[in-house]
C-alpha cells in the first residue's frame, strides 16, 4: 500500500505535470489523478469532485494533494478535503516535485511530504549559459 497522489490546479495544470513525470519516468508509481479548477467552476461541486477522487486514491495510507498557489481557490478546495480524509496539502506544485515524490513512491505519507518538500526546493535553480547553481547557493 501507498500514499495517493491529488493534484488540484487550475487551467489542466496538474494534468500536465502528471503527464510529463509520467512520461519522464515511464509509468506512474502511486495511485495519482488531477482535478482542474476552472474560473467557472461551482465551488461546491469541485469540493464533491475532489472528494470522489480522494476516496478512489486513498488505499488507508493517506493522501498527498498538491495545488498552485496558497490561498487559491484550487488550495482552498484541496484543503477542504481534510475534514473527510487523511491527507497533507502542498502548495507551489512543481515538476522537481512530483518526479521526487514518484522516485521515492514507497515512503509513507509523512516522509513522502518531506521528499516532496526537498524536490521543490533542490530543483529551483538559476542557470546560466555555463552552469546551473541551486537556489540556497546564490
Amino acid at each position: 500500500m501507498s500514499a495517493g497522489v491529488l493534484l488540484v490546479t487550475p487551467y489542466g495544470i496538474g494534468s500536465e505535470l502528471l503527464r510529463a513525470a509520467t512520461t519522464m519516468l515511464g509509468d506512474c508509481p502511486l495511485p495519482a489523478k488531477a482535478l482542474s479548477i476552472g474560473p467557472q467552476d461551482d465551488r461546491d461541486r469541485m469540493i464533491a469532485a475532489a472528494e470522489s477522487l480522494a476516496a478512489d486514491l486513498d488505499d488507508g495510507e493517506g493522501l498527498l494533494v498538491l495545488t498552485d498557489l496558497f490561498g487559491s481557490t484550487p488550495c482552498n478546495i484541496a484543503n477542504a478535503l481534510s475534514a473527510k480524509h487523511r491527507v497533507r496539502v502542498l502548495s507551489g506544485v512543481n515538476l522537481p516535485m512530483l518526479v521526487r515524490i514518484f522516485n521515492y513512491a514507497s515512503l509513507p505519507l509523512d516522509e513522502l511530504v518531506a521528499k516532496a518538500l526537498s524536490g521543490a526546493h533542490d530543483g529551483v535553480m538559476l542557470c546560466s549559459e555555463t552552469d546551473c547553481e541551486p537556489r540556497s547557493e546564490r
